[in-house]
């Protein structure tokens, strides 16, 4: 029996591992997913095992090789992670020193301010893209190598290897002979220069981070190292890595300049490729590292909406008015509009391009018509004019003008929320058939390095027809729902502004 050639695809996320086979025509062959456990050792702290990590998903990628065995010939390994979390271990023993500080810990918000005001961060801003922010992995070593003095000292003796997690798995499958990561990672750390693509030492100084203990850059695309039989139970080159969300970027197609996709989960990520040259923003987006249409290094503008399908969750487990998440679409469909209700699920304050802490969800313009169905509508309409917010801010800043937005994530496969998507962007929203895109970028990128595509319109052609949603929405009727979305931001801003006061 002749077998396809193949590529596996590892994508290692913040709750779970996730592993597939991807054959040269884009079928699944092998698909295996498994959770971890989450620590939460004091309030705003959160930690992961490294080495549970590694172990279940070691245990995911055999399950996924051991499904499709027979039918695959699997030729390279891709792999796409979580982003910022910080992994520090022995380089000898490959054992974890300290759990793993997760991009969503919150412990370093007193170094940050401390770097803030010791006036470090427009210099940190203008060269490695970011803002001081616990979310990023700079300050999680910072924070490791006070709290720890030894482990300062053994990393300078050379003992210890520090990196995100695609460099610890990349570690682990070729037994400790290989500490790389890519530039799209290395982005994410605020100790990476733009310009130079490479550590900044200046920024090391800042941070007080030692230059040896970071692992190479190298580009997203290429044989990175070999995973040993032992690990996973056959011997292939490592031969693609990117973050999660930039993995993403290049399984929508989005290599070129103009090109954006947005990720619809918990909260939502939207990326516009820039091309060969790094964009400053001037609307607190950050500037990232992203890939050419060859897996080599290229930039984007990203921006994150804090709240998305959390908004859709609240409404089912907070308020109790939907049995399902996949429920929002059929009761949007009850209301024939919106009857002037808009919700601003600004739970955890606003984000880009608006930039308010303070603020707080807020529903408006209800009377006593309104119903769930109002309200599930509602919610859906959020993630569509949050998402509008942050494309025009990133058009304004890049000068670049977006024809078209690819969607991916949960909350992508809700037919209706696209449709009113492209209608209030005036655009056209292009659904891929397989929503799996971060697994499936990263399996693009190794197959592109060992020759199971040829090159990247061959990948973008075997992963399937999508679904467009033309926009069907007049203009008068987009100018009326962009009205009343101003006006509801407008009173959860007052709101968050208004100081006690005799009334």
């Amino acid at each position: 029996m002749s077998t396809e050639p193949a590529v596996l695809a590892i994508d290692q996320g913040t709750t779970g591992s996730m592993a597939m086979v991807v054959t040269r025509d884009g079928e699944i062959l092998g698909r295996s997913y498994t959770e971890f456990t989450q620590h939460f050792p004091r309030p705003g702290w959160v930690e992961h095992d490294a080495r549970e990590i590694w172990e279940v998903t070691r245990a995911v990628s055999r399950e996924a090789l051991r499904v499709a065995d027979g039918k695959a010939r699997v030729e390279g390994i891709g792999i796409t992670n979580q982003r910022e979390t910080v992994v520090l271990w022995d380089r000898e023993t490959l054992e974890p020193v300290h759990r793993a500080i997760v991009w969503q810990d919150r412990r370093t918000t007193g170094i940050c301010r401390e770097l803030r005001e010791a006036g470090h961060e427009e210099g940190v801003r203008r060269r490695s893209g970011l803002l001081f922010d616990p979310y990023f992995s700079g300050t999680k070593l910072t924070w490791l190598f006070r709290e720890r003095p030894e482990l300062r000292r053994r990393a300078e003796a050379g003992e210890l290897a520090a990196g995100t997690v695609d460099s610890w798995l990349l570690a682990c499958l070729t037994h400790g002979e290989v500490h790389r990561t890519d530039h799209t990672n290395a982005s994410r750390t605020l100790l990476y220069n733009l310009t130079t693509r490479d550590w900044d030492p200046d920024l090391l100084e800042i941070l007080e981070i030692p230059a040896g203990v970071l692992p190479r850059v190298v580009r997203s695309s290429g044989r990175l190292g070999v995973a040993r039989g032992e690990a996973l139970g056959l011997e292939a080159p490592v031969a693609g890595v990117a973050g999660d969300q930039q993995a993403a970027l290049f399984g929508q197609g989005c290599w070129r300049k103009g090109l954006a996709k947005n990720t619809y989960g918990t909260g939502a990520f939207l990326l516009l490729h820039t091309g060969p040259e790094p964009v400053t923003s001037s609307s607190g987006l950050l500037t990232t590292l992203a890939c050419d249409e060859g897996g080599g290094p290229a930039y984007a503008l990203e921006g994150s909406i804090f709240v998305a399908g959390a908004a859709v969750q609240w409404l089912r487990d907070g308020l109790g008015i939907l049995s399902s998440a996949g429920e929002s679409e059929s009761l949007a469909r009850e209301v024939p509009s919106n009857d002037g209700v808009y919700f601003v699920p600004a739970f955890v304050g606003l984000g880009a391009p608006h930039w308010d802490p303070e603020a707080r969800g807020t529903l408006v313009g209800l009377t006593r018509g309104t119903t769930r169905g109002h309200l599930a509508r509602a919610a859906l309409e959020a993630m569509a004019y949050s998402t509008g917010d942050v494309l025009r801010a990133m058009e304004g800043d890049s000068g670049v003008v977006t024809r078209e937005l690819r969607v991916d994530g949960g909350a992508a496969m809700n037919d209706w929320l696209m449709a009113f998507q492209a209608g209030v962007l005036g655009i056209p929203v292009r659904r891929p058939a397989l929503v799996e895109t971060t697994a499936l970028g990263a399996a693009g990128l190794a197959g592109l390095a060992t020759g199971v595509w040829e090159n990247a319109s061959d990948f973008l052609g075997a992963a399937g027809e999508a679904s467009l949603f033309p926009p069907e929405m007049s203009r008068e009727e987009r100018d009326r729902h962009w009205t009343g979305w101003r006006r509801a931001l407008a009173a959860t801003r007052r709101w968050s502004a208004w100081e006690d006061r005799d009334v």
